[in-house]
């Protein structure tokens, strides 16, 4: 009867399986009310368009930037929204920066609403309508910035121009942030941040771009999801090289410095970093792995046995789910020599790192030499920096957001999220352990596609959702 203890083994294992997935349920949820918002569409449409037509366009050389845009938005922005020009005290801080203050009947727990009117260039001849424009067509605003991020700018300021004409005031001091300089990662934000610990300002909340409400992001989840980022990876510039005495192609050495990179940039392909669960995407897993379909809810309810298997989905699929999971390298740049017959007297390779939580410049440095294996290849740090800190989520700053959300897109299941870009708001994880990274916008993904690219535009009943969210979200500030 040997078999009896194996047998027995297993079957106590399956079952420990199956009760930890039956037991992985959704947490219950309390019914929100939903009180009926009455917005200007006309003026809302009207302004947005006009700010469309500011080619706000950031460039990391400023000789290249049309600084006569950037002080006619601003213009704008006082011409459009009296009432906050009024109530609020600006103060315009760096190159781009602006931040308005209104007083609310306590400083203790003070919110920050964030967004960037710079863009980023056009190609023109991708486009099939013209991007600066503004033009309204089928129900669709079209024009750059539209989605990133002029759309949640003209959201805040037109929800809090209304409030203020109902007589708002909030419980607590709101800040505004708005930056031209966030697609060069310029310092107008870090003055704005520099400006406010200067004067004591600790935020409890603090809502920038990030995740959205998307459809069918969740392995086994159909409906909405709405991602709210509460961290963002590091973002790092390197550069990989090797030099070399060049000379004539006839007669090449047998492995040349540009093979020799070709060779670092497969093993680097091959040898991904290794998996890391980090508390945003855990937090991520266990919310919306409860809503899965039950084969997933089985792999999410038991990932101290099922983590190698997912990592082995995630590794082979890639894309965000894998950028998930770890510490990614892509590999975007090669330089060698200018002509068909020579060989470079140098040749580089560029990667783009993007850090998981838990790992460092120095640490990914040291990963990469590890599996390069090649002490003739330099590795130079070119700019970026470490992953920031992790936001809490067990708060009232959570819970405020989290309604605001429900309220607006009622049938979105809200969660944690790891952001993959990077964004102004990591400047303010300095001052605040709320900062949350959410675009209120519900995206398919042939829109998200649309940020940076071609044809870039939003419906019109998309950027009037956006209006009505916050101003939900400044009537509990």
């Amino acid at each position: 009867m040997w078999w009896i203890i194996p047998v027995a083994l297993v079957v106590i294992f399956v079952a420990v399986l199956l009760i930890r997935t039956l037991r992985f349920t959704p947490a219950p949820q309390q019914e929100v009310e939903i009180p009926p918002i009455t917005l200007n569409e006309e003026k809302i449409v009207t302004d947005m368009v006009d700010m469309i037509r500011c080619k706000t366009v950031s460039n990391r050389d400023a000789s290249l930037v049309d600084w006569n845009e950037f002080t006619k938005f601003q213009n704008l922005l006082v011409e459009r929204f009296p009432r906050v020009h009024e109530a609020c005290t600006l103060t315009k801080l760096g190159k781009t920066g602006l931040l308005y203050h209104l007083k609310g009947k306590s400083d203790a727990a003070p919110s920050v609403c964030m967004s960037h009117y710079d863009v980023v260039p056009v190609e023109e001849d991708g486009w099939e309508k013209p991007a600066f424009a503004g033009i309204v067509e089928n129900g669709e605003l079209w024009g750059r910035g539209t989605l990133d991020t002029k759309g949640t700018l003209c959201g805040i300021m037109e929800a809090l121009e209304q409030l203020l004409g109902e007589g708002y005031v909030p419980e607590n001091d709101l800040y505004l942030s708005f930056s031209g300089e966030e697609e060069i990662d310029g310092d107008s934000c870090r003055e704005i941040v520099k400006y406010l610990e200067q004067q004591g300002v600790t935020p409890a909340m603090v809502v920038d771009e990030g995740g959205a409400v998307v459809d069918g992001v969740f392995p086994g989840v159909a409906g909405q999801c709405a991602l709210i980022g509460i961290a963002e990876k590091g973002n790092v510039s390197m550069d990989l090289s090797l030099d070399s005495q060049g000379g004539h192609a006839s007669t090449p050495p047998p492995h040349t410095i540009l093979g020799q990179l070709s060779q670092a940039a497969v093993d680097i392909e091959n040898h991904p970093f290794p998996r890391h669960l980090t508390r945003p995407v855990a937090e991520m897993f266990d919310t919306l792995g409860r809503h899965s379909s039950f084969l997933y809810r089985m792999i999410f309810a038991n990932l101290w046995c099922f983590e190698p298997v997912l990592d082995m989905i995630c590794r082979k699929s890639g894309g965000e789910l894998n950028a998930m999971m770890r510490t990614t390298v892509a590999i975007t740049r090669m330089q060698g020599s200018k002509a068909y017959n020579v060989l470079p007297p140098s040749a580089s390779m560029g990667i783009n790192v993007r850090l998981m939580g838990g790992d460092t410049i120095e640490s990914a440095v040291a990963y990469l030499k590890s599996v390069i294996k090649n002490d003739q290849i330099s590795i130079r740090v070119v700019d970026g920096g470490n992953p920031c800190a992790v936001s809490e989520t067990k708060c009232e700053a959570w819970d405020t957001l989290q309604l605001a959300i429900r309220q607006t897109w009622p049938e979105a299941l809200v969660s944690p999220y790891l952001m993959m870009a990077g964004s102004d708001s990591r400047n303010y994880c300095a001052i605040s352990r709320h900062v949350y990274r959410f675009s209120a916008m519900h995206l398919s993904k042939a829109q998200r596609a649309m940020i940076h690219g071609h044809n870039e535009r939003v419906p019109v009943e998309t950027l009037v959702r956006t209006v009505e969210f916050y101003v939900r979200l400044l009537q509990k500030l």
